[in-house]
């Protein structure tokens, strides 16, 4: 007789419809692929009575989180409800009980990843979580499969699609970022509070994610440098495109003789860079390997069915697993000690805006402190403001180390001509103005 493999869903969201679609619509596909039926047995709601999309019994239904974990027939638990505490309890206990995991929770995996991965190894169970960075796209995958043979030195990438979407139509349709932040919450690209997407720590999870598995080193969430883009203003961007370049919320994290640096900022990227054609709400991953080079993963970073499917591909590697007998053995835990680099070795270009009064020797004394700190400089623009006497001066300077730019920053905002520093942020490679 054929056995069926039961999972328990814990939430009916966007994302768990699209998990419930999936496996209704693709049950033939999936069979054939892994030689049974996938089942939803449970599905964890908060709201019995809510009306629901898609045709689901009311008998699946519970709002008690034991049926799940502790029901005998369960092979899987899916998480797609969210929450950090709480919901790894959830885990922990379905650990407990020789459940397998799989979930799409980036918050819960970025502060206890690798306590759980831990645990579910001890307990001979898998965990899953493919869909917590990018959506649809595959990179977990790629960097523990794909280029598992490979030393990467590299990850840069957009891996928030509600920022993405902000600035592409910001620049493009010449357009404040309190507007289109206004139109992307009511397209449903942005939450109603947005803080952890333009302030930069939904990128930031995914960055500590994608960073332990590309260097085998356990990355805490306070070891990334963030910052978002509720500062940004059009002339950023206007400023960025006239020098050549395009601006975006990267996030980057790289290794050089066994230190690494992680960040989410704000960058210029060039306009030639594959990054800088990333528009909307897609995602792109560029990865940088010893042996294979320069790749990149593109596709949608969020979305019911992108991110589902995400799910379900997880789920089929379980079921999977579970038939050769090896779960729990598949996991690797860490290789090297966690070393972060200094902010003296931490190098980049960097773009700044300033405002300054017009007149004799303003451009000699702010030449003067970046000569002070040995920071020499690529590009100039200077705009004498209409009707007031101060200028705007962009500058991009050539590699400097964050440490060299702090200081600059320092002696830039004590200068008696600097009438303020409206803003300055990383660039990556060279722009074609």
């Amino acid at each position: 007789m054929q056995k069926t493999f039961n999972i328990g869903l814990c939430g009916l969201g966007t994302v768990g419809t699209g998990v419930v679609k999936i496996l209704q619509k693709h049950q033939n596909e999936i069979v054939h692929q892994i030689g049974y039926p996938i089942e939803v047995k449970k599905i964890l709601v908060n709201n019995m009575d809510k009306k629901r999309e898609g045709n689901i019994p009311l008998s699946l239904l519970t709002d008690k989180v034991e049926e799940l974990v502790e029901h005998p027939d369960i092979d899987v638990i899916v998480e797609v409800m969210g929450g950090i505490e709480e919901t790894y309890e959830v885990l922990e206990k379905a650990i407990q009980n020789k459940k397998h995991i799989v979930t799409a929770n980036k918050d819960m995996m970025a502060i206890y990843g690798s306590s759980l991965l831990q645990f579910a190894s001890e307990n001979e169970c898998d965990v899953r979580y493919e869909a917590s960075v990018a959506g649809g796209i595959p990179i977990i995958r790629s960097l523990t499969d794909g280029l598992a043979s490979d030393r990467i030195h590299k990850i840069m990438g957009i891996v928030n699609g509600t920022t993405n979407y902000i600035l592409t139509k910001m620049i493009e349709q010449n357009r404040s970022f309190e507007d289109v932040l206004l139109e992307a919450q009511q397209l449903g690209y942005a939450e109603a509070d947005p803080s952890s997407d333009i302030d930069g720590l939904d990128a930031a999870r995914k960055v500590s994610l994608l960073s332990t598995l590309a260097f085998s080193m356990s990355v805490q969430l306070q070891d990334v440098d963030v910052r978002g883009i509720r500062d940004m203003s059009y002339d950023d961007l206007f400023y960025a495109e006239q020098l050549g370049y395009t601006m975006k919320l990267l996030g980057i994290a790289s290794r050089d003789e066994g230190k690494i640096e992680m960040s989410v900022q704000p960058t210029l990227v060039p306009h030639h860079h594959p990054l800088a054609s990333i528009k909307d709400e897609y995602n792109a991953v560029y990865v940088y390997g010893e042996a294979v080079g320069e790749t990149m993963f593109y596709g949608p970073g969020a979305g019911q069915l992108p991110t589902a499917t995400a799910v379900v591909s997880d789920l089929m590697d379980v079921v999977k697993n579970i038939r050769l007998g090896v779960t729990g053995k598949t996991s690797v835990q860490p290789q090297f000690e966690t070393k972060l680099k200094h902010s003296s070795e931490i190098y980049s270009k960097f773009f700044f805006r300033l405002e300054a009064d017009d007149e004799t020797g303003t451009f000699l004394a702010i030449t003067s402190v970046f000569a002070e700190e040995k920071v020499s400089l690529d590009k100039i623009l200077q705009m004498p403001k209409q009707g007031r006497a101060t200028a705007e001066i962009v500058l991009i300077t050539h590699e400097a180390s964050k440490e060299q730019i702090d200081n600059v920053l320092h002696k830039l905002e004590s200068l008696q001509v600097i009438n303020g520093i409206h803003s300055y942020y990383r660039v990556e490679g060279e722009g074609e103005a």
